[in-house]
């Protein structure tokens, strides 16, 4: 039987997931012979065709959105918005407790808890505790998982300067054309130390170009983005990308507290908000990011999240982005 695993394209918590979830899958379930994985990207409208899910095997879905599709199998998140209609959170919870108190029949197949910095330290901390799986070989894995996700870099020039190898892998799988590339980490990230999957000649060959790219983006961010009363904004809509480092604005202007930026890439035009990980605010003072974006059909955590918008509807992004900007201001005095 082949289990297909849907994770969070272009995101390392996603990459990380899903290798996390296929080694626990093997060494605690082992049902399936065989897995395959579908890369999935936050886009307006449906995100899910029904049709993707296997009919025969298994199907699970890591770090994103829940599916209310009775072929889902397995489902792991730690997202805010985690849920697209409250009629999804609603079959959610049904699969957890029955009438009478019993855990449901999704208990053991479905968990979600947004406290949890990543995906993968979920992933974990459900296979160790409740399946009985020995996560200690994974230490580094869950490690950088939860320093990526959480933004949890000692300082901007870390997350920007990259020299760690979790890092510049992080750069390859966000800054990947498709999602081929990302499923050949898949399989090495919890077979391989972080190194050794940097080390691999497909991963070598990319560095050096993308590396010149990163710092080619740090200049046009550089040139395009502003501080005003505490909120970084920019616009590089003109310079379609794929996706850039998100640690750039601060980077550039460490006083800032939040950070709107505007994109385009092939498929969708982007508004990433921010919150500046190094900011010195009290938690209690800061904006709920997810729930700002979640008013304009976006989501993500409290501290970062995005929208995004067909791309033919720049006007409208644009619009988004100016909106969430002036209430950002308005929230910093």
């Amino acid at each position: 039987m082949n289990c297909r695993v849907f994770y969070h394209d272009n995101c390392f918590d996603g990459a990380c997931s899903a290798s996390l979830f296929t080694r626990f899958h093997r060494e605690c379930v082992g049902t399936a012979s065989s897995f395959d994985y579908v890369g999935m990207k936050h886009k307006a409208g449906a995100l899910f065709e029904e049709s993707e899910f296997q009919a025969d095997g298994e199907n699970a879905i890591v770090d994103f959105k829940y599916s209310p599709s009775p072929r889902v199998t397995w489902w792991f998140d730690h997202h805010q918005s985690a849920f697209m209609t409250p009629e999804d959170e609603a079959n959610f919870r049904a699969g957890q407790v029955n009438a009478d108190g019993t855990p449901g029949p999704k208990a053991m197949r479905e968990f979600f808890d947004p406290k949890y910095v990543s995906c993968t330290g979920w992933i974990a901390y459900i296979a160790s505790t409740k399946f009985g799986m020995d996560i200690a070989p994974l230490a580094e894995l869950i490690k950088w998982a939860n320093i990526v996700d959480g933004a949890k870099y000692e300082s901007a020039k870390a997350a920007v300067e990259m020299e760690a190898p979790a890092m510049k892998l992080t750069m390859v799988i966000e800054s990947a054309p498709d999602s081929a590339l990302v499923q050949r980490f898949i399989p090495l990230m919890t077979a391989m130390s972080l190194q050794e999957v940097l080390d691999q000649p497909f991963v070598q060959e990319l560095i050096g170009p993308l590396m010149e790219k990163h710092w080619e983006g740090v200049e046009l961010i550089r040139e395009r983005a502003y501080c005003e009363r505490g909120v970084i904004s920019f616009d590089i809509t003109d310079q379609p990308t794929e996706g850039y480092n998100k640690f750039i604005p601060y980077y550039l202007h460490p006083e800032g507290t939040y950070n709107v930026g505007l994109s385009k890439s092939s498929f969708r035009n982007k508004v990433s908000v921010g919150t500046n990980p190094w900011t010195t605010k009290p938690a209690d003072e800061l904006a709920n990011i997810a729930a700002i974006c979640e008013r304009f059909g976006g989501g993500g955590h409290a501290r970062v999240g995005a929208i995004s918008f067909p791309v033919e509807q720049e006007d409208e992004a644009r619009m988004a982005a100016a909106q969430i900007v002036m209430e950002l201001r308005d929230l910093e005095g």
